[in-house]
């Protein structure tokens, strides 16, 4: 799917560990003052607690990809690896880009088999202040009882339907898929 754009600064908080840095010591004076790390150590040590905390946060979802792959380099995600379904990569993706600290997601997973009827990808929609889940499904569906076709596609990252933010990032499935 390629690189997907979110609002980095909305989401969900990772527990990166941030408060477990090592404390400085006091130490007595040496011959030659110690060096800290460097701003480059300390971005790269940041980026790979990211990576087990999205790690963590893909299982904890109950997903199942093969030989998963994250990455982070800022503020950026890439994901690698081998999933059952779009379904599955299209949540995968949303769940890794509407966390705290995440702008964007580079999509490098591979559906196993693709089915030959499968449904199209779904649609992504950047939720608004005053939007619901009803007001978009009205929006898109022309109904806005077909909400919960919304809140299904989001799930297992929505675990209520009235608990939306703005600048979250939601998956919205095709037409074909809503009236099945």
């Amino acid at each position: 799917m390629g690189l997907i754009d979110f609002i980095k600064n909305v989401g969900h908080k990772l527990d990166v560990g941030a408060h477990n840095q090592p404390a400085q010591a006091s130490q007595p004076a040496q011959s030659q003052p110690a060096q800290g790390p460097t701003q480059q150590q300390l971005q790269d040590l940041n980026d790979r607690k990211k990576v087990t905390a999205l790690t963590n946060l893909v299982n904890q979802m109950g997903f199942k990809p093969q030989n998963l792959l994250i990455d982070v380099k800022g503020e950026r995600v890439t994901v690698k690896g081998t999933v059952a379904s779009q379904e599955e990569k299209e949540k995968i993706v949303l769940l890794l880009g509407n966390t705290e600290g995440i702008g964007s997601v580079d999509d490098q997973l591979q559906v196993s088999s693709p089915q030959p009827q499968a449904a199209p990808p779904a649609q992504y929609y950047d939720v608004k202040s005053g939007d619901s889940l009803s007001k978009i499904a009205k929006q898109v569906y022309g109904d806005a009882n077909k909400y919960n076709l919304i809140f299904e596609a989001n799930r297992p990252m929505l675990k209520n339907a009235d608990e939306i933010y703005p600048g979250q990032k939601l998956r919205i499935p095709a037409m074909a898929t809503a009236h099945a």
